[in-house]
């Protein structure tokens, strides 16, 4: 069976690829193969076994593909480090992009980095370290004592600035006397000037570093035998498809709940009432919480619940919780499997939600008492998205958003009327990547993903 193009989602624990055709006029999305990810020893193995598995799944002898494009969170996904000036300028600015591309962020600093934080950057073997710093043509020695100290460690990790235009000849100097010039990239400034953020620049060169340097994570170095396209960080991924229908729907969210952690993703403008506060929040968003998913973490969204308030939620006993507990399944079949999954799927998104959405906050004044806003303003939020397996496999999770946006009137929300989407075929992460060669496609597909033919 001839296949235009086949997307792979490489996963801590699970692979999937996803399958094609996209060179006709109404492009369609075939079906999936599933398999372990096999990052410990070489992840094409997991490949093949994933595309096997589509190959009986499509009830076909062979397949045969022109095209593959990939995302990879396996192996920590895209561990980033991110050394700036001020905290809420330049380290912010570049957390910002850095989350927008679909990094793990494992440590951040301001200032001239102290001893200890050369250690942990040295301990935790980052993918990519940004450093930044400075207004162009302002404060130039932090950046600059910063890249000569991480140099000191002899790292071979690509080192991208993305801060002062002013210090671009030095940190030339600096990598060619180091003989480390293969390692740098400089990007335009992420903060050129006082609440402006320049994140695209910086985010575009991420992907194409991810991309130039996957080969040296476990597992992965023999990745390019099989894929032939672009290759990027999934959460990047879905911020990309996030993106994509921002431009032809309008301001828009999405949620997506994982087995290891909860991503929150928004584009969108500020309302008209707000507008003069959001200096410096950027349109497009990412957080996500690193600890809070529903299956490799799902013990940390356990204990999140206090004493038996789990059990009242759930409706379900608390032996029946711990007999679940005990023999968790990631892939729920028994109704009292998907009550508990549905519950902490539910907690996973109200903590994400309290962190990625702005709030209204009272503040006492000369003048008297106001009521200001603080941190990203979705009120004119049209629609939210739901993936992830729990969000899109579940029943009913629609009445998750629902419930929290009547629940939190101080919340930067979008109104209860919003639309909500399912990513029906659970395809939002492999078109983001898709949609960087074949863009009008991937819109087509996301609108029948999302039943909005």
């Amino acid at each position: 069976m001839k296949i235009d193009v086949l997307v792979a989602e490489i996963g801590s624990t699970t692979t999937i690829v996803n399958a094609f055709n996209i060179h006709q006029s109404n492009p369609s999305f075939l079906g999936r193969g599933v398999a372990n990810t096999t990052v410990a020893s070489d992840v094409t193995i997991g490949l093949n076994l994933a595309i096997k598995n589509l190959q009986n799944n499509l009830h076909t002898d062979s397949i045969e593909y022109s095209e593959m494009f990939a995302t990879s969170s396996a192996a920590g996904g895209l561990k980033v480090t991110v050394h700036g000036l001020v905290y809420e300028m330049t380290v912010r600015a570049s957390k910002e992009a850095a989350l927008n591309a679909g990094a793990n962020i494992h440590l951040v600093t301001a200032g001239k980095v102290k001893h200890r934080d050369l250690k942990r950057i040295k301990n935790i073997q980052p993918n990519i370290i940004i450093v930044a710093g400075g207004t162009d043509y302002g404060e130039y020695e932090t950046a600059l004592y910063n890249i000569e100290k991480i140099l000191h460690l002899n790292l071979d990790i690509p080192i991208i600035y993305a801060g002062n235009i002013d210090n671009h000849h030095d940190i030339k100097e600096f990598f060619a006397k180091h003989h480390k010039q293969d390692l740098l990239k400089i990007v335009e400034n992420v903060y050129p000037r006082v609440d402006y953020l320049n994140i695209l620049p910086l985010r575009k060169v991420i992907y194409q570093t991810f991309e130039e340097n996957i080969i040296h994570a476990p597992g992965m170095n023999h990745i390019h035998d099989m894929v032939n396209q672009n290759i990027m960080p999934t959460p990047g991924s879905v911020m990309e498809a996030t993106m994509m229908l921002y431009e032809h729907l309008g301001n828009v969210m999405t949620i997506d709940v994982g087995g290891a952690t909860t991503d929150i993703h928004s584009v969108a403008e500020p309302s008209d009432e707000y507008k003069e506060y959001q200096e410096g929040e950027p349109r497009s968003k990412r957080t996500v919480e690193g600890d809070l998913g529903v299956f490799i973490n799902h013990k940390n969204v356990v204990r999140l619940f206090e004493d038996n308030t789990l059990s009242i939620a759930s409706g379900l006993s608390e032996d029946t919780l711990n007999k679940l507990l005990e023999n968790y399944t990631y892939i729920p079949t028994t109704k009292d499997q998907k009550t508990l999954v549905y519950q902490l799927t539910k907690k996973c998104t109200e903590l994400a939600l309290d962190r990625h959405v702005g709030d209204l906050r009272r503040v006492f004044t000369s003048s008297g008492q106001k009521i200001i806003p603080e941190g990203k303003d979705l009120t004119k939020v049209q629609f939210v998205i739901l993936t992830g397996g729990a969000l899109v496999n579940l029943s009913h999770t629609e009445k998750i958003i629902d419930e929290y946006i009547r629940t939190n009137h101080r919340k930067l929300l979008p109104n209860k009327n919003v639309t909500i989407l399912k990513d029906h075929d659970y395809i939002m992460a492999s078109l983001g990547v898709l949609s960087l060669k074949y863009p009008e496609k991937s819109v087509r597909l996301l609108r029948k993903t999302l039943r909005i033919e």
